[in-house]
């Protein structure tokens, strides 16, 4: 995974991750609403950054962070332009990029077996109508090893095209990126399956 736990006694490591959790949703919405202007991105970026300080993380793991998903932001970006405007292909852009990195950086100061038992615990209600807390929690593993499984499909996907070189379209990007991950998905349903995961 491209977050990776990062040990330390900082304040974002001590917090609760059920806080944590809240609180990162909290602001990407937040970011999300505010950005009325491609230039609100640029405070937006600098708040990440000094949550990044806040938590100690070094400047490398939190570049590691942001690096797999530019690909994709660019070619957000570029069909934002085309859609739209460029004002609103940076703002839907920045506040993409904003978010990955305050999710990186939940990831980086907080243990996945802490936010699995976050999740349980706030899953618990769920039972009255049927739902396992367990496998919502097992949902979010998924969730959280298939965004570096498709950042790497997707880089994958571009130093091929490079190495044969290929210009590079959406197209080109998407289609392979998303036929991998379809694969990887069919692959992770039938080690599930094997295991009994489906009873």
């Amino acid at each position: 995974m491209f977050a990776t736990y990062q040990p330390g006694h900082s304040l974002l490591h001590r917090l609760p991750a059920g806080l944590k959790i809240l609180l990162v949703c909290a602001l990407i919405l937040a970011v999300s609403l505010s950005v009325r202007d491609a230039w609100h991105v640029l405070p937006a970026l600098g708040f990440a950054a000094a949550l990044y300080a806040i938590g100690r993380i070094r400047p490398r793991a939190a570049w590691d962070q942001v690096r797999p998903v530019l690909p994709m932001l660019l070619a957000i970006l570029v069909l934002q332009w085309i859609v739209a405007d460029l004002d609103t292909a940076l703002r839907v852009s920045g506040a993409l990029l904003v978010a990955v990195a305050v999710a990186g950086l939940v990831a980086l100061t907080t243990r996945v077996s802490d936010m699995l038992d976050a999740v349980t615990r706030a899953a618990q209600p769920l039972r009255r109508v049927g739902v396992s807390p367990d496998r919502v929690a097992l949902v979010l593993v998924l969730t959280i090893r298939a965004i570096p499984l498709l950042a790497r499909q997707l880089r994958q996907v571009t130093e091929a095209r490079k190495a044969r070189g290929l210009g590079m379209s959406i197209r080109a990007l998407v289609v392979p990126t998303v036929l991998g991950a379809l694969t990887t998905a069919d692959q992770l349903g039938d080690a599930l399956a094997a295991r009994g995961v489906d009873d």
